[in-house]
């Protein structure tokens, strides 16, 4: 009977372990998230894009087949990566993050340089695909460009939680960038499937609404949802530029350049008098800028040669 009784303890002391380790990987996983904000809201205001031009019942199909490839992206393809990277080479975090804060100032700038400078957004692409007729020809290339996308955000995604990820074991980190991946996919294409059915609600609301204030809520929800999209783009572009600012500078300071970083916690120190929220938006102000103007320098490099070579050597329907 006393032998019973130990296991039995024994195994109470390993669940109560086990749930421990569950709350930090919870914990670690929440914290990690609250670092990516800036790339989920883009990624939520550029998928809707992808949507465009098909008919409403296509649309949640599509949004969950973009939805698996990321999960796919993230879970098969990255985490791997990402855990070789942290166990073998830990010293390339730093540089991968510059590279993701460079992708962001540069998609940022990108899109401010095309609104001040518009262009025609109907003629055909590097890769003819605005001179797609079939349908779900349309529909496949539509999902693919999109995942493509989503790659590379989630790439960013899974770097930077894994740099701000703080476990003591290899199984516990693993387990929180999984987690922070599958909460970070569910929290943005569940935010895009809402965004883009909101306008048949409204459309639904005005035809079937019993009371005036029902159809006039539909009807303003309707008006509401186009206000909406241009305000997550404005949003999504003004976070990538101070994300990838942010990003640039603190990698920068844990490879020994702690100058940069330094200046700018000792600026938003003498501006903010004590606020920490007055402290914290100079901060925010200064990396918008950063990145603002690092992007601009890049826009000319990206387009002019990367983009050229990446189409050179990407073949046509990757």
């Amino acid at each position: 009977m006393s032998g019973l009784l130990a296991l039995l303890d024994d195994v109470a002391g390993i669940a109560k372990v086990a749930a421990a380790s569950v709350d930090d990987i919870g914990a670690a996983a929440a914290k990690a998230g609250t670092k990516t904000a800036g790339v989920l809201i883009d990624d939520a205001a550029v998928t809707p894009k992808y949507l465009q031009g098909f008919e409403p019942a296509r649309e949640l199909p599509i949004i969950w087949r973009i939805a698996r490839g990321s999960i796919i992206n993230k879970l098969i393809f990255l985490l791997p990566a990402a855990m070789l990277m942290s166990a073998f080479a830990p010293w390339l975090i730093p540089p991968l993050l510059i590279l993701g804060g460079s992708y962001l100032c540069f998609e940022g700038a990108e899109k401010i340089v095309h609104v001040l400078r518009p262009h025609d957004a109907q003629s055909g692409g590097p890769d003819g695909s605005h001179d797609v007729q079939d349908p779900t020809h349309l529909e496949e290339e539509k999902i693919k460009g999109a995942i493509k996308t989503d790659f590379i955000l989630s790439a960013e995604i899974m770097t930077i939680a894994l740099s701000v990820i703080e476990s003591p074991n290899v199984w516990m980190q693993g387990a929180t960038l999984a987690l922070v991946g599958l909460m970070v996919t569910a929290a943005v294409y569940g935010a895009v499937a809402v965004i883009v059915k909101m306008d048949d609600v409204g459309l639904w609301m005005t035809k079937v609404g019993r009371t005036g204030i029902t159809r006039s809520l539909g009807r303003g929800i309707v008006k509401f949802m186009p206000w909406l999209l241009k305000t997550l783009t404005v949003v999504g572009t003004a976070a990538m530029l101070w994300v990838g600012g942010s990003i640039i500078v603190h990698s920068i300071a844990q490879m020994g350049w702690h100058r940069p970083e330094d200046t700018i916690h000792a600026l938003a120190v003498s501006l903010g008098g004590g606020s920490g929220f007055l402290e914290w938006a100079v901060t925010a102000a200064v990396d918008f800028v950063l990145g603002l103007m690092w992007g601009l320098l890049l826009v000319p490099v990206g387009v002019k040669i990367v983009g050229p070579v990446w189409n050179a050597v990407t073949p046509k329907g990757i």
